[in-house]
Order: structure tokens, then sequence, then C-alpha cells
């Protein structure tokens, strides 16, 4: 019975993930995983392709960090203004919650920032100056202040 040397297409479970190079059986490569696309035989010119794609992703991936990197200074420190219905005693008419903190950062910095990278304890219910944590990747934070101030008109 002969191995066979494949790149998985696709995750597989109990053999690998996408991308890697696999030593399994003659047969069931043949049968089962180039049949339902789950992986092509490794030839020389698959695995050359392979490392080309692989360097590129790592590329783009250095490229978004930078670009994290500099928007997390960019926008350290900085101040974000959300108008809010206010009642007795400074409290809220309702909260402002993550996905409010980063639609108003978004369009100030013109870059979409998802509520999960806004991290607050809890929702807003006072006006005033609160500081939030935005998380833009592993180890990329930057602290901006939220001013929530009463609605106009």
């Amino acid at each position: 019975m002969g191995a066979m040397k494949v790149i998985l297409v696709r995750d597989v479970a109990g053999k690998g993930r996408a991308g890697e190079v696999k030593d399994v059986a003659d047969g069931y490569a043949r049968n089962f995983l180039v049949p339902r696309n789950l992986a092509i035989p490794a030839t020389y010119g698959a695995t050359k392709q392979l490392e080309r794609q692989l360097e590129q992703e790592k590329r783009q991936l250095e490229e978004e960090r930078t670009k994290l990197a500099k928007l997390a200074k960019e926008i350290d420190g900085m101040e974000v203004q959300i108008r809010a219905r206010i009642g007795a005693g400074n409290r809220l008419f309702g909260s402002i919650t993550s996905a409010d903190v980063a639609q108003a950062l978004g369009k100030l910095i013109d870059y979409r920032i998802d509520k999960k990278m806004v991290e607050m304890e809890r929702p807003l219910r006072e006006s005033g100056s609160h500081e939030v944590t935005v998380r833009l990747g592993t180890g990329l934070e930057a602290r901006i202040n939220v001013l929530v101030e009463p609605e106009t008109g």
C-alpha cells in the first residue's frame, strides 16, 4: 500500500488544515480527497504555487498589520462625541453601546470599526466623558474618550 503526498485544498477533519502538505494512503487520496476537491496531488508545480500563495498572504497580513498599527497611533487619545437624549440626573434614555461608539469612530476616521473591537465593561448610561479601549488586533489597542452630550432640538 503506497503513500501519496497531497496539498489540502480545504480543512479535512483528522487530517489537517487547508494549504498543508500531507502524506496519505494512495487509495484515500484517489478515491476520496481528490474526487471531492478536498486535496490535489502535491506535484512540483502545485507545491511552488502554494509557496507563492502563502508568501503573498504573509505579505498582505504584514501590510494590514502595519496599517492597523498606524491607525492605532492615529486614534489613541481621540475624542468621539455622541449625542443622546438625557433625562434627570444626567442619565440617558437608553444607553450608548459598543456598536454606537464603533459607528461614531468609524465616521471620524473613515475606517470601518467593528463593534467587537470596542471594549466596554457595560453600555454608557450617563452623560460626560468616558474612556473606552479599541482593540485593532493582537497587541494593537488605542484608548479614546467618548463624550456623551445632550441632543439639541
